[in-house]
């Protein structure tokens, strides 16, 4: 093979993959590669801090340096401002640790003093465990002092009394104690809207919510506000109709344990849902939204799918690597359909749920790892076993990618029924 045949990204996959590993004759059998070649690329990552190549031209050249020389300065600085957070947050803690469960108000005192000298407030408040909006409501609450005891009320004056359906007053501290009543029995996870609901019901009083908020805030009962999530527009999956490959594929996470260093290691996978044939796996310490990507890429080029072919549907579960924005980026840019699954249904993403299954069953379960070089062998033999020579039942009891092969071939046409997934 020529060196052009080789990505960027396929090389960098390979360099981490020999990082974590350790073994480079390891990595090179599983991607059939020359233990020569990875010696190459690690060798020019050291010199150049990267395997993309310099560009011939001089200026282009001097260009891609200081551009390689912006990185590692942008990388070094990040470095250090986490450095000197972490330093933050360790006196901060030292602060915290002399005062036993301290109240917002010392909190806020503590949070204004770190502040004052200079650090950035956002850093500090994580730290000390305030939100913003609590801080400087203290904050404006000091600054005016006195200033707001004099200051003349604006708006409504509270009346203190509420009216119940028969037209009598019932005083506020009375309504407190209807709503302790109701936190101490069956309203304990209520929030405001429904104490509202009960205190009507309950005690027929004729009172809204808001009034039940400004009672609720002085008791301190108010639930904690959920948080609200940016969500991303997405595609359920349907049941459809697989009359061939490279029409669905799934693709799962998985993970396993490594005893001998008390570690996890994660595995992502993608599989044919026709023939079965895992068409592209990541084994490494951790799984990111790129070694996602990676997958994909090198599963569609191993098929021989180029961008303006027919692509296949890809359907995942919710994970944080198949909701992220990069992920969402490469199948716009490939033109994939990517579904995914409803929560609480593993079944419609079943042939790659059931493949990590055998998994667990035929390779993690019969090995103990001591190292992640064990766990990194062990799983490409295993894929190698199953692609290649594992039998499977329903494909007519041959190995996947004899399936496909022949599939393709035109010799199984007629003896094939389609599958609904």
């Amino acid at each position: 093979m020529t060196k052009n045949q080789y990505s960027d990204e396929f090389k960098e996959q390979i360099i981490k993959e020999c990082q974590e590993t350790g073994n480079v004759a390891l990595v090179a059998r599983r991607h059939e590669i020359a233990t020569t070649t990875i010696h190459t690329w690690l060798k020019k990552q050291r010199q150049r801090g990267s395997v993309k190549p310099l560009p011939k031209a001089k200026e282009e050249r001097y260009k891609a340096m200081e551009k390689q020389l912006k990185e590692v300065s942008t990388e070094n600085d990040r470095l250090k401002r986490l450095l000197a957070e972490k330093e933050l947050q360790l006196a901060i803690l030292k602060d915290l640790m002399n005062c036993k469960n301290p109240p917002v108000t010392g909190r806020v005192a503590i949070a204004k003093r770190w502040i004052e000298k200079g650090y950035n407030a956002t850093t500090v408040l994580n730290s000390v465990g305030l939100a913003a909006s609590t801080y400087y409501y203290n904050i404006t609450k000091e600054s005016k002092g006195e200033q707001t005891s004099t200051k003349k009320q604006t708006g409504r004056k509270i009346p203190g009394y509420s009216l119940n359906k028969k037209g009598e007053k019932i005083p506020d501290e009375l309504i407190k104690e209807y709503l302790c009543e109701l936190i101490a029995g069956d309203g304990f996870p209520y929030g405001y809207k429904k104490l509202k609901y009960c205190l009507k019901k309950d005690y027929k009083l004729v009172i809204n919510h808001k009034k039940v908020y400004r009672l609720c805030k002085e008791l301190d009962i108010l639930r904690p506000q959920r948080k609200i999530y940016p969500k991303r527009p997405k595609k359920l999956a349907k049941r459809e109709k697989i009359t061939g490959p490279n029409q669905l594929w799934q693709m799962d996470l998985k993970y396993g344990y490594i005893a001998g260093t008390s570690q996890f290691f994660f595995q992502l996978s993608a599989i044919d849902v026709f023939d079965r044939s895992i068409v592209g796996y990541h084994v490494g310490l951790s799984a990111t939204a790129k070694d996602a990507c990676r997958v994909l890429i090198n599963a569609l080029k191993k098929r021989n799918l180029t961008p303006g072919m027919k692509m296949p549907v890809i359907r995942t579960d919710n994970g944080p690597q198949f909701i992220a924005k990069l992920f969402k980026e490469t199948c716009d840019r490939w033109n994939i359909k990517h579904e995914r699954i409803p929560v609480k249904t593993p079944n419609m993403n079943a042939y790659i749920e059931s493949f990590h299954s055998i998994l667990e069953d035929e390779c993690y379960s019969r090995h103990e790892f001591d190292s992640f070089m064990e766990v990194y062998g062990a799983i490409s033999e295993y894929i190698d076993y199953y692609n290649n020579r594992r039998r499977h039942s329903s494909i007519k009891y041959m190995a996947p990618n004899e399936f496909y092969k022949a599939f393709t071939k035109g010799q199984l046409a007629n003896s094939v029924q389609p599958l609904i997934a």
